[in-house]
């Protein structure tokens, strides 16, 4: 990779912050093209047209046109436009799959769309294309995929006459695979061939995942100890075999934040700004986010936060079943986020039956999240499994130490509190091993502890927050895979 010849790179995306996001996926694809291009990288974005990139590109370009992709797939226009930060998007324009009401993924009502294989087969197939050079001037030496829903680029490379350029594919969940019937295969234009091990077949189903990661040249997932963790059986949801057999391709490579966006010192959300070297500030930002939850102000109490999604995977259970012993500890607790029903119902009859010490916001809100994190003195994440997590980096960016199970990116990224690590200056929150309420609860009881001790608490805030979690380190460790891969196939 030289000035004078970037490497060019698709990075093929359902969903892009801010237009459409469903979860830290969205975030990335934001950022990390942006990093990617700053550090000299010639990166396009391709994702759907949904209806909100519609109205903000209504200038967009068509530059190609896919009038029978294949198989049942329906007709498509690329567009071409771009973001504020100068990255260029690439925008598959199918009013028949995108132009809907609700998420990436599902209808207002919560339900999967029935074409999902469709609508998605679509986004691979049109990666594909654009690799093999048929349908634009600019053409990718690599097809970096994002998870299932952009997984079967990598087959369509595989699979084709034509292969024109390597293939990566990033798993952020490896629980979330793109099943659907056999008889899927047909309309997403894919030969018989296909329904293999070695390709789709997974279980006499139909494996958008299983796909991309058995032909992929390479495979990445969001942190170092989640790539550890899916090759075994309790984490690798059905597909640690498959993993452990491709461990030499396979690596992980830390998210980063958007560190402008998240930052105490310029934060437009919050009520007070502040920085590591005046963390004093932050208690403001308590009492402001106590006055905007009508909880009282009781500065011998801390407040303890959590923001996420409401699900089993994180671990939000274990939040409900020692609520009371939080507020008996004693500590405060803030809780925002939407999710499963039943944790929904939990969380708000807690907030009844504990009016004062217990707040609850069931709803999707950027604001009320940057003020939860400015304003809690400890944050929670007690996630059963992890792949990366961001809400813990800007936990640590605020001054916030959090208490995060040893999972995934939390493990990559939270030194557990002791004597030896305050001593060395890496101690930054408190880590706990097993996934049980009673394992949180100790851990909390520990963090409120130290809590007490002002001086102690102190350096550990000063520690979390002169961290570097920029996408500047993921980019260049990205670079660097880009350049493996393309040493590869020179000498292939």
């Amino acid at each position: 990779m030289s000035a004078s010849h970037p490497l060019r790179v698709l990075f093929v995306t359902p969903e892009i912050a801010p237009w459409m996001k469903s979860g830290g996926l969205g975030d990335v694809s934001a950022a990390l093209p942006a990093a990617l291009r700053a550090a000299g990288v010639d990166v396009r974005v391709l994702v759907p047209a949904f209806r909100p990139m519609l109205a903000e590109f209504n200038d967009a370009q068509c530059v190609a046109t896919f009038g029978a992709p294949g198989g049942a797939l329906a007709p498509a226009r690329l567009l071409a436009a771009s973001t504020a930060q100068g990255v260029p998007l690439l925008m598959i324009d199918c009013p028949e799959y995108y132009l809907r009401r609700g998420d990436a993924y599902q209808d207002q009502n919560g339900e999967d769309w029935p074409d999902n294989d469709l609508r998605f087969g679509l986004l691979g197939k049109v990666a594909a294309l654009i690799a093999a050079a048929r349908s634009l001037e600019w053409q990718p030496q690599i097809v970096h995929c994002n998870d299932w829903p952009a997984a079967l680029a990598p087959v369509y490379l595989k699979f084709s006459a034509e292969r024109g350029a390597h293939s990566i594919l990033t798993v952020h969940n490896l629980a979330f695979q793109g099943l659907f019937p056999a008889a899927s295969l047909a309309g997403l234009g894919l030969p018989d061939a296909a329904m293999a091990d070695q390709g789709v077949e997974f279980y006499g189903k139909l494996s958008f995942l299983k796909g991309g990661l058995a032909c992929a040249d390479r495979i990445t997932t969001v942190s170092p100890t989640y790539a550890r963790e899916i090759q075994g059986e309790e984490m690798g949801c059905g597909l640690d075999g498959l993993l452990r057999s491709r461990a030499g391709t396979l690596s992980g490579i830390l998210n980063g934040i958007d560190t402008e966006l998240w930052n105490p010192a310029t934060d437009a959300c919050i009520a007070h700004l502040y920085d590591h070297h005046h963390v004093e500030r932050k208690e403001e930002n308590r009492r402001a986010l106590r006055r905007a939850l009508a909880l009282p102000q009781q500065d011998e109490v801390p407040v303890v936060g959590v923001v996420s999604r409401l699900t089993w995977q994180k671990g939000i259970d274990f939040v409900a079943d020692i609520a009371q012993q939080i507020v008996q500890l004693p500590a405060q607790l803030v809780v925002l986020g939407t999710g499963e029903h039943k944790l929904m119902a939990r969380l708000t009859a807690l907030a009844r039956a504990y009016p004062g010490h217990i707040a609850f916001a069931d709803e999707f809100n950027e604001r009320l999240a940057h003020q939860i994190e400015a304003g809690a003195d400890i944050f929670l994440m007690p996630s059963r499994f992890e792949p990366c997590g961001l809400n813990q980096m800007y936990s640590l960016r605020y001054g916030t130490p959090p208490v995060v199970r040893a999972t995934g990116g939390l493990a990559d990224t939270v030194v557990d509190c002791s004597a030896d690590t305050l001593a060395a200056g890496t101690a930054n929150g408190f880590v706990y091993t097993e996934p049980t309420a009673p394992e949180l609860l100790a851990a909390l009881g520990r963090a409120v502890s130290a809590w007490r001790d002002r001086k102690r608490w102190r350096e550990l805030q000063h520690n979390g927050m002169r961290q570097d979690f920029g996408w500047q380190a993921s980019a260049r460790r990205y670079c660097e895979l880009y350049r493996e891969v393309m040493a590869q196939k020179q000498t292939a």
